[in-house]
């Protein structure tokens, strides 16, 4: 199974990026994973919040196969422990499926992809920056795999 993330935008933040890498690499002994990032929308303030959000989807409809499962950041989604996420984790794993998560815009997601997902996953029910996002759930990423191997890292 491979596992990808993609978010709209690109981590500008040196200290995020460093912390960001750190997880890219330290995931690499547990995963085939793949981070893509697309680039912001061009004159996104001229269009509205609908109208963004349906470019975005389309951005992110030409990474996602058919058979993908696709689980969508949210923080209004399903929220886990960490144990429950690796669990989580391993049963998208026996599906022998490519496993997709998205990180939307500032809007969040276009009702295509909401209705082309297979799960909303909460990080948490408040609000973080999209840089913030993706290192907590690089994090919690990482966590998971260790949880599964039985290693250290989580206690």
């Amino acid at each position: 199974m491979k596992i990808s993330c993609i978010c709209i935008g690109q981590t500008q933040d040196k200290e995020f990026k460093l912390i960001q890498n750190e997880y890219l690499d330290r995931l690499k002994h547990y995963a085939s994973f793949e981070m893509i990032e697309i680039p912001n929308i061009k004159k996104a303030k001229n269009l509205t919040e609908e109208q963004l959000k349906n470019k975005e989807a389309e951005l992110f409809e030409k990474h996602l196969n058919n058979n993908d499962i696709v689980a969508l950041l949210d923080n209004h989604g399903k929220a886990y422990t960490s144990e429950k996420f690796a669990q989580q984790i391993e049963q998208w794993r026996f599906q022998g499926k490519n496993l997709v998560f998205l990180i939307g815009g500032a809007y969040g997601f276009a009702n295509t992809i909401i209705q082309r997902a297979n799960q909303k996953v909460s990080l948490s029910p408040m609000t973080f920056t999209h840089q913030m996002v993706r290192m907590i759930f690089l994090e919690q990423l990482y966590r998971a795999h260790t949880i599964l191997k039985g290693e250290k890292y989580h206690h």
